[in-house]
């Protein structure tokens, strides 16, 4: 059987991180379709583990939570009514963080846009940090009882809520344009937050960076995920190369090295030797209905 060096699978993962699809990853490096997603799923697999061995006792002080929107197989519209309740198929959410002074994405869920998963994403970034943070949140309601069951009373909370108007324009330009923010109300929840670092203005550029650097995210493409299996590998892979390879343009290393829990710029090929290595009984996702 004929296996793909290390370089040429470096490339095909450099490719996708930049915002290429499957399709175009394969006709740049003449590889198949079936072997680029093998390729995906195994490294995606081993980067959701490696990230969640590392990703402990973190010294994030201003954490920001958002979630970002995309789908599945096919848009929520169009999803028969005996496929309705199945997840995967239709709108699935990403549930991110990250840290305003490192840039750091210290947790990740993906799932649906539901108290189970805002539980069990808040959780899980609980469990990864070592002090007492300041958190914002947008105002979906699922936070605060997810937060209360997480942190109790040790954590400074408050959430943003922003106000949109109209969108302007004609039926074409509204239909693909946000409304205008026209005001955001902050209010404190838990503890003693600083007012002047209540934002989710890191966050929500974070979830922009996703929306460029992969392609299942861009919206008004067929490059759209077909298995929520494979969506989550391309997650995972991001924000490998996000917190461990690219350097930050504000801080000048990357997010991991901020942190401390990295001492160098992480290549791609540094990468796929890492899956390479990682026993395969311990990969993880970080998926959830």
């Amino acid at each position: 059987m004929n296996v793909l060096t290390t370089k040429v699978r470096a490339q095909i993962l450099t490719i996708l991180v930049e915002g290429m699809g499957i399709n175009a990853a394969c006709r740049v490096t003449g590889v198949s379709k079936n072997t680029v997603l093998k390729l995906l799923a195994d490294v995606g697999s081993a980067c959701a583990a490696y990230q969640d061995r590392v990703m402990r006792n973190l010294p994030c002080k201003r954490v920001q939570c958002d979630e970002i929107w995309a789908f599945v197989g096919m848009k929520q519209k169009n999803v028969p009514a005996a496929l309705k309740d199945v997840f995967g198929i239709g709108d699935v959410y990403t549930w991110t963080s990250i840290d305003a002074d490192t840039k750091l994405i210290p947790a990740w869920l993906v799932g649906t846009r539901t108290a189970k998963c805002a539980k069990l994403f808040v959780s899980d970034l609980a469990s990864r940090l070592a002090n007492r943070v300041q958190l914002t949140t947008d105002g979906y309601k699922p936070y605060l009882n997810a937060v209360d069951d997480a942190f109790g009373a040790e954590i400074d909370y408050a959430m943003l809520v922003k106000i949109y108007g109209t969108p302007t324009g004609n039926k074409t330009e509204r239909r693909y344009s946000p409304g205008d923010c026209c005001s955001a109300i902050k209010g404190t929840v838990t503890g003693n937050p600083e007012e002047g670092h209540i934002s989710t203005s890191f966050v929500e550029r974070a979830n922009l960076t996703m929306r460029m650097h992969m392609r299942r995210f861009t919206r008004l493409t067929n490059a759209f995920s077909k298995k929520v299996e494979n969506h989550a590998h391309a997650v995972a892979l991001n924000f490998m190369f996000y917190n461990f390879c690219k350097i930050h343009l504000s801080l000048r290393v990357t997010p991991a090295m901020e942190a401390k829990i990295s001492d160098h710029v992480w290549s791609m090929e540094e990468v796929v030797m890492m899956a390479d290595t990682m026993p395969k009984k311990v990969v993880t996702e970080n998926i959830s209905t």
